[in-house]
């Protein structure tokens, strides 16, 4: 953390004048000045804890929400497999266009292989168990009918 407040003004100058010349603007670029690290520790709080927050908030307030399909058919390629003894076989990728929920039957396709079904029995992010799933989430699923050794990398889940 840079404790000279002209040191700080003059590192915040050249880093718009670097935005403006990569042909952002540079003008009206949000500068939050904190430490991570003391948000970490929690040392400081005026310049760890209460800084972070403030970033948050100026990042809700400036970058706006990607627009996200979720009025599609449900699609999601596939990223990776693994499979929960007694559970089923998770696929995880990231949904790119549609909603998804426990109970949807889906299609696998892809590698020129015949076109096989099952239903979604859960779905997660993060260790967190959800309702539902859509475009830009990148979740993983669980499913019973299908084998690991069966689902690759490239497959595509989507829709019945």
């Amino acid at each position: 953390m840079i404790k000279d407040p002209e040191l700080h003004e003059l590192v915040e100058m050249e880093t718009r004048e670097i935005l403006t010349q990569y042909e952002y603007d540079g003008k009206e670029a949000k500068f939050v000045k904190g430490s991570a690290l003391c948000a970490v520790n929690g040392t400081d709080p005026e310049l760890g804890e209460k800084k972070i927050l403030e970033l948050l908030d100026v990042m809700d307030k400036y970058i706006p929400l990607p627009k996200r399909p979720i009025d599609k058919p449900f699609m999601m390629p596939i990223e990776s497999t693994f499979t929960i003894p007694g559970r089923g076989t998770v696929i995880t990728g990231t949904i790119e266009q549609g909603k998804i929920k426990a109970g949807d039957e889906v299609e696998l396709v892809g590698y020129s292989r015949k076109t096989e079904r099952t239903t979604i029995t859960g779905i997660e992010t993060f260790r967190k168990q959800l309702d539902y799933g859509e475009a830009g989430d990148n979740v993983g699923v669980l499913v019973r009918a299908w084998q690991r050794e069966h689902v690759f990398r490239g497959n595509l889940i989507k829709f019945r």
